[in-house]
């Protein structure tokens, strides 16, 4: 929202450690990103395709107004999930069962943006046909591939990454530091440092250094492997060892890459110093396809002879070698195989005919989580255990497609992906769910009551999501006669056990809630909203009860539109507002454009002269919705009279420009002093611009015009009018004239450093 710059570049991992080199290979990538729509970085693994193209990525971001976005890859197994892969990565919500492909072009087609597809050897059909689909149906998009093979399309062009330069031997001479020129040598000073506090490269073991990096031909991940071990046998006995062992080399299969079998050789040197221990917990580890925690790795790993502190220690002790990659993210602990190691792990644990034990050991322990999740889901934890799903999103695809790959196991899938309705359906990823449910039915599995519950549950909110658009949009049906009898059943009382919170029950209580919703959701559009008001009321206590957001969310909303309905405004707007309360809605950003949306529609007809803030809350709306590329039917019409036509864009442009959480604040009317009214002449005095909006203040103040602005600092013309916009935003100002004057009388004062 806002077009923030943190916005800008998504999905990319925080760099925990320094880029070293390349940079003539990422001034050669960002040319011919340039010149083409299409560009492929390929090379064997570990010579750092990912990293070269993250790093050019943030380089070029600015480029791209809508976006940078990297659709990490190397944890599918299913090529249909590629198109799934990339709207999840844009944060793209699809609630339909419509083909995903559609759902990303639609979402693309006026959009600049850039999409890193990394890891796509293993999914090159999928990739290319991706790729070219997008590609036709589009003119802002560009993609950025890495793989170890190109994808064979027309127009693709190609970037074979190179490894690390290492100095030959006549090059490191004496009086001259080579790691200064040579960026393999660089690469293991600073990897060798981290575990060699103080450790440098200099005249003294630059040689040995230097005979190192050769041997390893430079490959980032092989260097990296070998620096760690600088602690226990420095750099001479280090040197002495890998000498050792790649002189069998020669034994190796011609027909491999030389740069393949040195991979190859420094991992398995890297295994060979491991415990007998750690390299049993690698291979079974390798079922991992993407991040997981210490819990998940106790459930696969212990057993058979083997405890859960037995399993930490290798966990650990493979963390110091840089086997598992150890990530921090909001308190959490989680672990990570590289796609290399994981792959040399999965050799392994073929070697051992473990392979279906484990991944079945794998499946059990995410199907009972999720299990789980669905029996604590209508309860105070919601917001939690979407963080957790989001975090074990490629475990649970790998456990599903083992479910669905695997002869006399689709039952297995079918229950799985089943107890997961709340989080198809409340994440806004119903195709998703819908993905692995028909696919469990194709591969044999009979439906059961599991089923019965997730189709409901999808059906019943896509259903009051439509009625509830018809309603503001005025296309329901007129308020009903008072003689005239719906045939709707109206539910039994709710039992008082329920009011009671208890897992055992909770269940239960979802869908009890979700009938009331839907039966008053049906109510109101079929005319009869004052009998949907006590339906409402009775779902939200039963949620109150149990401490849950996500269903007392859409109870809210569909009161509010009763009310509406009712013409009882005041009150839609104070429900409204009540939703917008709840931290769940705030995150789920299809729930608080929704609540937004009802919002506005009743503050249009409760409030005389309120049209511009229904324009900034449709603005808000709207953008909300061009983000997360989703549908919302059939707006309410815009009060545009009310305001008159120029007025009522400012605002609705206004609205546009606000984050989230200045739009949220904005709605509950705790933004007065962030966003001031349309006209005013004197913006707050806490107003803060960022660096870059002060800049392009200082030249809106020279008189230079939005391409001009482009030209100075060197960015997209969109891009500067963006910044325009929120600068005008912020201030409350409808033209740059306004602008210039505040900057100046700003800048007298001292108050901005330009």
């Amino acid at each position: 929202m806002g077009g923030s710059e943190a916005r800008r570049t998504s999905g990319f991992p925080t760099e925990l450690t320094s880029f070293v080199g390349r940079r003539d290979e990422a001034a050669e990538v960002r040319r011919l990103l340039s010149a083409g729509r299409l560009l492929t970085l390929t090379g064997p693994g570990g010579v750092g395709k990912t990293r070269l193209a993250g790093h050019v990525a943030r380089q070029v971001a600015r480029v791209f107004p809508d976006g940078v976005w990297l659709v990490p890859l190397a944890a599918l197994q299913d090529e249909a999930f590629v198109p799934h892969a990339v709207i999840e990565a844009l944060g793209v919500r699809n609630e339909s069962v419509r083909p995903p492909l559609d759902v990303l072009v639609e979402y693309l087609r006026e959009r600049q943006v850039l999409i890193v597809l990394d890891n796509c050897e293993h999914l090159l059909r999928s990739c290319a046909v991706l790729a070219a689909t997008v590609l036709a149906a589009t003119e802002g998009v560009r993609v950025l591939a890495t793989s170890r093979h190109r994808l064979g399309l027309a127009g693709e062009r190609l970037f074979e990454v190179p490894p690390l330069s290492a100095p030959a031997p006549d090059e490191v001479t004496a009086g001259a530091v080579a790691a200064e020129r040579f960026p393999a040598l660089r690469l293991f000073a600073d990897r060798a440092a981290a575990v060699v506090p103080g450790f440098t490269v200099g005249e003294g073991n630059q040689a040995a250094v230097a005979r190192l990096c050769r041997r390893l031909d430079g490959l980032p991940l092989a260097i990296e492997l070998a620096a760690v071990r600088v602690r226990s046998l420095g750099v001479d006995r280090l040197v002495e060892r890998l000498d050792d062992r790649y002189r069998l080399l020669t034994g190796g299969s011609p027909a491999s890459a030389p740069r393949h079998r040195t991979l190859r050789s420094a991992v398995d040197w890297s295994h060979e110093l491991c415990t007998a221990q750690e390299q049993l917990v690698w291979a079974w580890l390798s079922v991992f396809v993407g991040s997981f925690d210490l819990a998940a790795a106790e459930a696969v790993c212990a057993g058979e002879g083997v405890d859960s502190a037995d399993v930490l220690d290798a966990v650990a002790g493979l963390v110091d070698k840089s086997v598992l990659v150890r990530e921090e993210s909001g308190g959490q602990v989680r672990y990570r195989l590289l796609v290399s190691l994981r792959d040399y792990g999965r050799e392994k644990l073929a070697e051992l005919g473990e392979v279906t034990a484990t991944r079945r050991r794998h499946r059990d322990h995410f199907a009972r989580r999720a299990a789980e999740y669905e029996r604590s889901w209508f309860g105070p934890d919601q917001a939690e255990i979407t963080d957790r799903l989001q975090a074990d999103r490629h475990s649970i695809g790998s456990a599903l497609d083992f479910c669905l790959t695997t002869p006399g196991e689709a039952r297995h899938g079918l229950r799985f992906a089943s107890s997961l309705w709340f989080h198809w359906v409340a994440d806004g990823i119903w195709g998703q769910g819908r993905h692995w449910m028909d696919r469990a039915l194709e591969a044999g599995a009979r439906p059961d009551d599991a089923l019965t519950r997730a189709l409901w549950a999808g059906a019943i909110t896509s259903l009051v999501h439509i009625r509830s658009a018809a309603v503001l949009a005025g296309t329901a049906a007129p308020r009903a006669a008072a003689d005239d009898e719906l045939p709707v059943p109206t539910p039994p009382p709710v039992p008082a056990g329920l009011l009671a919170p208890a897992k055992s029950r909770a269940t239960l209580a979802s869908f009890v809630v979700l009938t009331r919703i839907e039966l008053a959701c049906t109510l109101v559009s079929r005319g009869r909203p004052e009998r949907a008001v006590p339906l409402c009321r009775e779902a939200i206590a039963l949620c109150e009860a149990h401490g849950e957001q996500w269903a007392r969310g859409w109870a809210l909303r569909t009161l509010a539109l009763a009310h509406w309905a009712l013409d009882e405004y005041d009150s839609a707007a104070e429900q409204a507002r009540a939703c917008l309360r709840l931290p769940y809605t705030v995150k789920q950003h299809q729930s608080l454009a929704r609540t937004l949306d009802l919002l506005a529609a009743a503050e249009a007809s409760a409030l005389a002269g309120s049209a511009e803030r229904v324009g900034v809350l449709r603005g808000a709306v709207d953008r909300i919705w061009r983000d997360i590329g989703g549908n919302p039917v059939e707006p309410f019409p815009p009060p545009r009279e009310a305001l008159g036509n120029p007025a009522y864009e400012r605002a609705y442009r206004r609205g546009g420009g606000l984050a989230v959480d200045e739009a949220v604040a904005y709605a509950l009317g705790e933004a007065a002093r962030r966003v001031p009214r349309q006209g005013s002449e004197v913006p707050p005095d806490d107003v803060v611009l960022t660096p870059r909006e002060t800049q392009v203040a200082e030249l809106i103040t020279q008189g230079r015009t939005n391409k001009q602005i482009a030209d100075a600092l060197v960015i997209a013309q969109r891009t500067a009018e963006g910044h325009v916009e929120r600068i005008l935003v912020k201030l409350g100002f409808s033209n740059r004239s306004q602008v210039a004057a505040w900057f100046s009388a700003r800048r007298g004062e001292g108050a901005v450093d330009c």
